[in-house]
């Protein structure tokens, strides 16, 4: 376990530092073309000093700055008390010295995603869609998804990766948009011309980088982005014991709707699976997350127990290749597979999903959604649900049934 958390900081640190050479040599090509050969350290130092100003923001304040941009509102237990209640089981099974703080993203869309610094200032995030749309038994796999992201101390990563990334694309386009619209190294370039062509072919060499640079970050960034995916599924079914619940919600997240409105190809790589609206089936190299049919299938593999060894062996099953450090495959115990807790007439009735079913499920995300905008909630005596807005200044209200006038409380 402790070998597998190891393992995620010390690739962390190596693609920080690769990702980090990457933007330093993008400030240095772009300062020879700006300032010519002795603008190379001015580049360096540029660059340098907008990623430092990023990574103070983001170690400082990154995870809320994730949770704005993607609109969470953070939540109390009587919003959702079961979400309230698994979250808390599964910090107990994680052994986290602190309790995540809860937030509920008000879209209808099924997803979710862990940010923070440490695991003693986690937040876990999920949208009113996948409240409304799966059971107990799925809700724990996904809760304990993200709980593994932050017992592998992922949510760090992804705050700096992240970071990192974005400084990498905001100098590139800086320099792309000085160059095609503003004319930059234009007029350096007329007045060099008859010393020959070196200060174009700078330019030239400047303006390849700066389209390919955010490209290969992004490469770097998903290629380890999809390894954690796979590990995160690893800790999950270890928690739980149940590898089904969590193979279940995929399957039905993925059928779905899985795109999230306030999603961003930054912030992307943190949710459960890709919120962007595009084509789920992408190549590899440019998906931000594992095949979900892979993860399905070694999840669902798992028949002889729910240690980091089972899910190992399944995965070299699927994959033909290992994930798991092999240290951290030598413990001794056996962790069990459990029995699913939702009942036989659960799963039966969302088999069936008749139109009725689907129009409470729809009903229930959009009580979700009036519960976290802070709606208030009042039936009358002849049985009509009423939902009071914030923005209602008076303490009473009329029945527009049968005319009975309620308190708000």
């Amino acid at each position: 376990m402790w070998e597998l958390i190891r393992a995620n900081k010390r690739n962390s640190v190596l693609l920080i530092i690769a990702m980090a050479m990457l933007l330093g040599a993008v400030g240095a090509i772009i300062g020879v073309a700006v300032a010519g050969p002795r603008g190379t350290l001015m580049g360096v130092v540029v660059a340098v000093a907008i990623w430092m100003i990023l990574m103070m923001v983001s170690l400082s304040s990154g995870d809320q700055i994730l949770l704005a941009s993607s609109k969470a509102q953070k939540v109390t237990k009587e919003v959702h008390p079961q979400l309230f209640n698994v979250v808390e089981e599964m910090t107990i099974a994680a052994n986290l010295p602190k309790m995540p703080d809860i937030y509920i993203i008000n879209d209808p869309g099924m997803n979710a995603f862990a940010t923070g610094r440490n695991p003693e200032n986690a937040s876990v995030a999920v949208t009113a869609g996948l409240l409304g749309r799966l059971n107990r038994d799925e809700l724990q796999g996904v809760i304990a998804h993200e709980i593994s992201h932050i017992l592998h101390r992922d949510i760090l990563f992804v705050t700096l990766a992240g970071v990192m990334l974005g400084a990498v694309v905001l100098i590139s386009q800086v320099f792309l948009r000085a160059t095609l619209w503003g004319g930059m190294g234009r007029s350096r370039y007329s007045s060099r011309s008859r010393e020959g062509g070196g200060q174009a072919i700078i330019i030239i060499v400047a303006l390849v980088l700066a389209i390919l640079a955010p490209i290969f970050a992004q490469l770097l960034y998903f290629a380890l982005s999809r390894k954690r995916e796979y590990l995160a599924d690893a800790g999950a079914a270890r928690l739980t014991r149940y590898p089904e619940g969590l193979a279940n919600a995929l399957e039905k997240i993925a059928r779905g709707h899985p795109q999230v409105a306030v999603a961003n190809k930054v912030t992307a790589p943190m949710y459960i699976i890709n919120p962007l609206k595009e084509k789920m089936d992408l190549s590899a190299w440019t998906s931000t997350h594992p095949p979900i049919e892979k993860r399905i299938q070694i999840l669902r593999n798992m028949s002889h127990g729910a240690a980091y060894i089972d899910y190992e062996k399944s995965y070299e099953r699927v994959t033909h290749e290992h994930i798991i450090p092999s240290s951290a495959l030598k413990e001794k115990d056996h962790v069990a597979l459990r029995e699913g807790i939702t009942t036989a007439a659960t799963v039966m009735a969302g088999a069936m999903a008749t139109e009725g079913i689907q129009r409470k499920t729809r009903r229930e995300v959009g009580d979700i959604m009036h519960r976290v905008n802070k709606m208030a909630f009042l039936t009358c005596p002849c049985g009509l649900k009423m939902k009071i807005p914030p923005t209602y200044k008076h303490k009473q209200v009329r029945c527009p049934r049968c005319g009975y006038v309620s308190t708000i409380s």
